[in-house]
This record gives structure tokens, C-alpha cells and sequence, in this order.
């Protein structure tokens, strides 16, 4: 059987007819991207996969909510911006459900100072992501939504139901682990290859 190669938008306006060819099509598309995106929510690549079929039972149900921008050739990256957002949500939901809630007393920004971070020019993604397996949720859902995901303070605190400060704080402290577990990271290899 020879499949047809269908451009971004036939596959999108298949999948709006519920055709299961192009379902096909764009979950193997975007699989690995929707991966990538739960990955930095979870600890382990189960938890990711089962969000990602999550997320992607979201996508083809809510296909006619996708917005078409005016221009057509900004068409697969809006529409990636917008299944990456239902993703990280879809991720911030099962957090916030398997805890029942995010337990976060009022903390205040100044017994928590932000430190300018300088990063050795050695720092690459790739580490930054894997180090932060190793927070606590709450610090690594701060972080990741508001450096990766691009959110604001204020965003996060409606999402998390939290105080804005919290955010701040929970933003700084995370900053300052990863600042220590880099550097630890990074003497631990240097003291072997010395």
C-alpha cells in the first residue's frame, strides 16, 4: 500500500474530519515534540508518554478551537505553539491532581533575594534539562513555565493557585539549586578528567 504525502494542511484538514490516516500522520509527526515539552514535567518517560496520548486525545477533540493564522505559511508553527500549550497544561493539570494541590504558604521575595546567575560558557540545554529532574516539583513546574514556557509570574500564579511572590520565590530558589547542581555536576567531571 503507497501512502501520499500530504502537505501540513491537508493532514490538519483531515484530521478535522476525523480521518484516522491523518490522526496517524500528526501524531507521528509531533510526537517527539509533545515529548520533549512532558519530559521537563515528569521524571521518567512513562509518565511522559501517557501525557503526550493525553494531549493528544485534547488536540483531536479540540481541532476546530485552533485558531488559522492569516497567513498561511506561519500555519505548522502556530499550530505547534498551540498543541505545546496543551501539552505543558495538560502536564500542570496531572501535577496539580495527583497532589490534590500545590501546598505553598505565602513567601516572601525578601527572605529569598534573586542572584544573577553568570553561566560557564560550558552550560549546555541538555544539562540544564537533565538537572532538572532533580528539584522539587514545585520548584521545576516554576521554572519550567516561566523560563521554557515564556509565562509571567502573574500567569503562574492563576495556573498554580499561588501567590505571585511564591512564583518569584519559587523561581529563584530553583535558579540557585540548578546553580549548585551545576557546579557540582561540573567539578564531579572535571575531578575525574583531571
Amino acid at each position: 500500500m503507497i501512502k501520499k504525502i500530504l502537505s501540513f494542511e491537508a493532514i490538519l484538514k483531515g484530521c478535522v474530519k476525523n480521518d484516522d490516516s491523518c490522526k496517524e500522520m500528526m501524531y507521528k509527526s509531533f510526537y517527539g515534540y509533545l515529548m520533549g515539552i512532558t519530559l521537563r514535567y515528569t521524571k521518567n518517560t512513562f509518565d511522559s508518554e501517557e501525557l503526550v496520548n493525553d494531549s493528544f486525545i485534547k488536540i483531536f477533540r479540540n481541532l476546530a478551537a485552533f485558531r488559522h493564522p492569516e497567513n498561511a505559511e506561519e500555519l505548522q508553527q502556530s499550530f505547534k505553539g498551540w498543541i505545546g500549550q496543551i501539552a505543558s497544561r495538560t502536564a500542570i493539570d496531572r501535577l496539580r491532581t495527583s497532589k490534590g494541590h500545590l501546598y505553598v504558604d505565602e513567601l516572601a521575595e525578601e527572605a529569598h533575594p534573586s542572584i544573577q546567575v553568570s553561566t560557564a560558557s560550558q552550560l549546555h540545554v541538555k544539562d540544564i534539562l537533565n538537572l532538572l529532574n532533580y528539584l522539587p516539583e514545585t520548584h521545576r513546574l516554576v521554572f519550567n513555565l516561566y523560563e521554557i514556557e515564556g509565562f509571567s509570574h502573574e500567569e503562574i500564579s492563576k495556573m498554580l493557585n499561588i501567590p505571585v511572590s511564591s512564583s518569584r520565590v519559587f523561581l529563584t530558589r530553583a535558579k540557585n539549586k540548578l546553580r549548585t547542581l551545576y557546579t557540582d555536576t561540573m567539578s564531579n567531571s572535571y575531578g575525574k578528567n583531571g
